[in-house]
């Protein structure tokens, strides 16, 4: 078997738990609400929980989760139960912001994943209730590792995770980066370069810094092995969006799963417009490098999956 179908069977045995994992978190998609004790609980149809599940299940490469729970293994992490309700979260978090970024406020886009978004099938009220929903559920899902905490040493792991996943997420993560991003959409912006590293960092990468970090937190890695794997995430999570807006411009549609051609049509700041193709492609690299470098630092070797994986996003078409 070549070191290729060994990956590829690895990453998609891991794939595979992890859509199980997150088969097991799903929210119900009929509701009860909590009533008198006398009284009997009233059921009802959830339809922003089936919107929920609908871009939570509608494919994927589950990347974020995957980098989470190929960091825990990278630093020995034995408690599986207390990963894995991390590794739903992480995907929600990652989901509810497709909802949120699809819509037409935002980027207005109809095909998430090579099917309709998820504004599209239920309408915007319940695409924005779908976002609110699985942004809570993450949390509540994340704290469910409560249950599976042994002794105070992983009640602190637990917390420093938490930590790390709503702040990464936040206006000091994600949403800052989605803020600025949308800002600068259509204007003549003084300090190009700075604010295209702080969109790449913090609306990109910053779940990527999460996964990484919380993986090592949860497998009971020291302050410096967490830190340098938030350097390698926002390393990874850079060349992730370098390499998102270089097949904006050479991507097709039916390969891509979403529209391509929308980052020039919105006038957006993006390594393309800003450096060019040819400097995109030199960045993407660097980083892939630079990022693989600082994962065999701290132990990983070539023929791990997480070395593989790195390379892979550099080189995905979609």
């Amino acid at each position: 078997m070549s070191d290729t179908d060994r990956f590829l069977r690895e990453q998609e045995r891991l794939t595979k738990r992890i859509e199980q994992v997150l088969q097991r978190f799903l929210p119900p998609e009929e509701g009860i609400a909590d009533t008198m004790p006398s009284e009997e609980d009233i059921r009802m149809p959830l339809i922003v929980a089936e919107a929920m599940n609908y871009s939570l299940m509608s494919g994927g490469k589950r990347i974020r989760p995957l980098f989470m729970q190929l960091s825990f293994d990278l630093f020995g992490g034995r408690n599986e139960e207390m990963l894995q309700p991390f590794l739903a979260a992480i995907e929600m978090i990652h989901t509810y912001s497709l909802i949120h970024d699809d819509l037409p406020a935002m980027d207005n886009d109809t095909m998430r994943r090579g099917k309709k978004t998820c504004h599209v099938v239920y309408g915007e009220a319940f695409a924005i209730l779908a976002g609110d929903g699985l942004l809570n559920r993450a949390y509540e899902t994340a704290l469910l590792a409560s249950e599976a905490c042994h002794d105070p040493n992983d009640f602190v792991r637990l917390v420093l995770a938490l930590r790390v996943l709503s702040t990464k997420a936040g206006i000091r993560g994600m949403v800052g980066g989605q803020a600025l991003d949308v800002a600068s959409e259509g204007k003549l912006i003084a300090d190009r370069e700075e604010t295209l590293y702080f969109i790449q960092e913090n609306k990109t990468a910053a779940l990527f810094e999460a996964s990484l970090m919380c993986g090592a937190i949860l497998a009971g890695a020291g302050v410096e092995a967490v830190d340098m794997m938030e350097r390698i995430g926002s390393r990874i999570g850079r060349a992730f969006q370098i390499r998102d807006d270089i097949l904006d411009v050479t991507g097709e549609g039916k390969t891509l799963g979403k529209t391509p051609g929308k980052d020039a049509r919105e006038q957006k700041l993006t390594h393309v417009s800003v450096y060019g193709m040819a400097r995109a492609r030199e960045d993407l690299l660097r980083l892939t490098e630079e990022s693989i470098a600082d994962l065999s630092a701290v132990g990983a070797r070539e023929d791990d999956l997480i070395v593989h994986l790195t390379r892979q996003l550099a080189e995905r078409m979609n």
